[in-house]
């Protein structure tokens, strides 16, 4: 059985619920109940606004006035516009009063749509029917639109849990006259069709994907809020203006510009003006870029004089004392007397820990290897009256000959022994006589 509270057609890796994702599941903007294992005190009933969560970003508060105990992750009917729809909860209890707050301005609970029960077997039955349509109606819808000329993007469809509504989102640049299409959708699907307009940003979160970073979007996992993105955030970042980098799935600016942006405006703060130009006896010195985390200041100097080519890095606080100099009529020699100030070593990064090399060990290990050797003694169960006879170990012999007598050179007849003893068969097993 297919996600049916996904646009994903195939069943979440880790699903435990045949589809239902309500355990380690792939939802869209998931919450988590970190007031779960609270108790209530003993007075206090529990907040009856639930939270419920429809396909990708969509969710909704209901009020549970027939006080069912709802968990996270239960399917439920609840009272839709015209007749009924089918979603998961989401947030119940104290954490839904939280984000009732935050995302609503000015609700009513006596106005709050109602939960109509638990769903049954036949409810998600006829909800998995009515979402295995979608992308066959969408893909009609687009036929329709493109045989009427209109300059419209149908992304997504969304059927109500009873299957006699269906809801289109679509983006265009303009504004588009979708009577006919209506009249058309209608014929062709015989359900109640309704049409909404949406963002490129809201588009991209109710589809999804994977941006530059490699991770999935934010506008589909846990971004709510949709600020405006600027040109500014970039040029504070000391970033290149281009747009195939700076853009994201949807088109526009990526949001995670903003991300780091105020920090990039505290950096700035103690650093100064760029506008401002360097006046030296070689010439005039224009601002090129910032680095912010090193504290820098790169400059250039202009054509045609006697300065060399070239990134010169000055530090802020070098730059204010040419620019005091410069109001005063006087000019420093060269912007390269401060270069020396500016430059950072770099690490070695080569023994970091405390380690010699990847081989440090291997002395080690050949003791041992020559311990092992020296104990073993080359021979297993030898007869001691033969010696040498398998061509063995022959350094105890030769010590044993040399005791007390210095080095002295080994005799002829040991070493016709040593001849005879290639020459021969090996005689070992052969019993004694």
């Amino acid at each position: 059985m297919g996600c049916a509270t996904c646009s994903n057609g195939d069943k979440p890796r880790g699903c435990k619920s045949n589809g239902a994702c309500a355990s380690n599941g792939c939802n869209k903007l998931e919450v988590f109940d970190w007031l779960a294992n609270i108790e209530l005190p003993g007075d206090q009933k529990p907040f009856d606004i639930v939270e419920v969560r429809f396909k990708n970003s969509r969710k909704g508060f209901y009020r549970n006035l027939k006080n069912f105990r709802l968990n996270q992750g239960d399917v439920v009917v609840v009272e839709g516009s015209p007749g009924y729809d089918v979603g998961v909860v989401s947030i119940v209890g104290e954490l839904a009063k939280i984000q009732l707050k935050k995302k609503t301005q000015n609700f009513k609970p006596h106005e709050a749509r109602k939960i109509y029960r638990i769903a049954n077997q036949e409810d998600v039955d006829k909800w998995i029917d009515s979402r295995n349509k979608e992308k066959e109606t969408m893909f009609k819808s687009r036929v329709l639109a493109d045989r009427l000329k209109l300059n419209m993007k149908i992304s997504d469809v969304e059927y109500q849990g009873d299957g006699t509504k269906a809801t289109f989102y679509y983006t265009a640049e303009e504004r588009v006259d979708f009577r006919q299409l209506i009249k058309d959708m209608a014929d062709a699907f015989k359900i109640r069709i309704e049409m909404r307009q949406i963002g490129a940003r809201q588009e991209s979160g109710r589809l999804g994907g994977i941006g530059s970073c490699g991770r999935e979007l934010c506008c589909s996992t846990w971004l709510t809020d949709f600020r405006s993105v600027s040109t500014a955030a970039a040029r504070y970042q000391q970033l290149a203006l281009n747009p195939q980098k700076l853009a994201g799935q949807c088109g526009k600016l990526k949001c995670c510009l903003n991300y780091e942006l105020d920090m990039y405006i505290e950096g700035i703060k103690s650093f100064p003006s760029t506008d401002i130009k360097l006046e030296t006896k070689k010439g005039r010195a224009n601002h090129i870029k910032t680095d912010v985390f090193k504290r820098t200041l790169w400059y250039a100097y202009e054509p045609g004089g006697e300065a060399p080519p070239g990134l010169i890095p000055v530090l802020p606080e070098r730059v204010r004392e040419i620019i005091e100099l410069n109001k005063k009529g006087k000019k420093p020699d060269d912007l390269t007397d401060y270069l020396e100030e500016v430059l950072i070593e770099e690490p070695d990064y080569t023994n970091v820990v405390g380690q010699d090399s990847l081989n440090r060990f291997e002395h080690v290990f050949k003791k041992k290897r020559k311990k092992k050797k020296k104990k073993g003694g080359g021979q297993g169960n030898q007869n001691p009256n033969q010696k040498n006879a398998g061509g063995g170990n022959r350094k105890p012999q030769a010590q044993s000959k040399n005791k007390g007598g210095g080095n002295k050179p080994q005799n002829k007849r040991s070493n016709n022994n040593k001849n005879k003893s290639k020459n021969k068969p090996n005689n070992q097993n052969k019993p004694k006589k």
